[in-house]
């Protein structure tokens, strides 16, 4: 069961497919806050990078799983939107994320869309957010396509250049992806605690 919770073994076992997915569900569906999101993104670049999988395909497949999941995220948002606010917790949903997301979108408007990319749990709930305030659906369209390109360029191939870098990266991979994983969560961290301070 540990083995799940190793990216690299999850793409090696799932491939493009499990790829595609997790992107997608971890960008806009509302169980999939819990999904990896860049700790996948690092361990495809690796694994690009020793042939395992093709850098260009790995992109492009995590470019369009990222919009598509943010689109269902918008609109979803748009439709349910306020009532998402009134539901109650459960192992699925976190009413505090939504919370964090709407927050965020609050102080920085249409470019939360970008940033949220780059971090996890909340970049799950901010198209909802987007769609739930009526944001205009083309330019959150073209914000939702600068933010996919600039993430899943940039971090996949962090990863990639790790793996042709550093000899054997491989078999630190799990390590590695567990230090991405507490690397990422800074800023939400950051985030959540200026959202506190001005709550007070």
């Amino acid at each position: 069961m540990h083995n799940f919770l190793n990216p690299a073994y999850v793409l090696e076992l799932f491939g493009y497919v499990g790829l595609g997915a997790i992107v997608f569900a971890e960008s806009g569906l509302l169980v999939g806050f819990f999904l990896p999101g860049d700790t996948l993104l690092i361990a495809a670049g690796i694994l690009a990078s020793h042939g395992t999988l093709n850098i260009f395909a790995a992109i492009l497949l995590i470019i369009v799983s990222a919009i598509a999941g943010y689109s269902v995220g918008y609109a979803i948002g748009a439709k349910v939107g306020p009532e998402l606010f009134k539901r109650q917790d459960s192992r699925f949903f976190s009413q505090a994320r939504l919370r964090e997301a709407h927050d965020f979108f609050e102080q920085y408007g249409a470019q939360s869309i970008i940033l949220t990319r780059f971090i996890p749990v909340v970049r799950t709930f901010i198209p909802v957010v987007a769609g739930t305030s009526k944001m205009p659906h083309q330019k959150f369209f073209v914000y939702n396509v600068v933010g996919a390109c600039l993430w899943g360029i940039s971090v996949t191939m962090i990863g990639y250049t790790l793996g042709r870098v550093i000899p054997n990266i491989d078999t630190y991979i799990l390590p590695l992806v567990l230090a991405v994983m507490v690397v990422s969560f800074i800023p939400a961290l950051i985030h959540l605690k200026k959202a506190k301070t001005r709550r007070v």
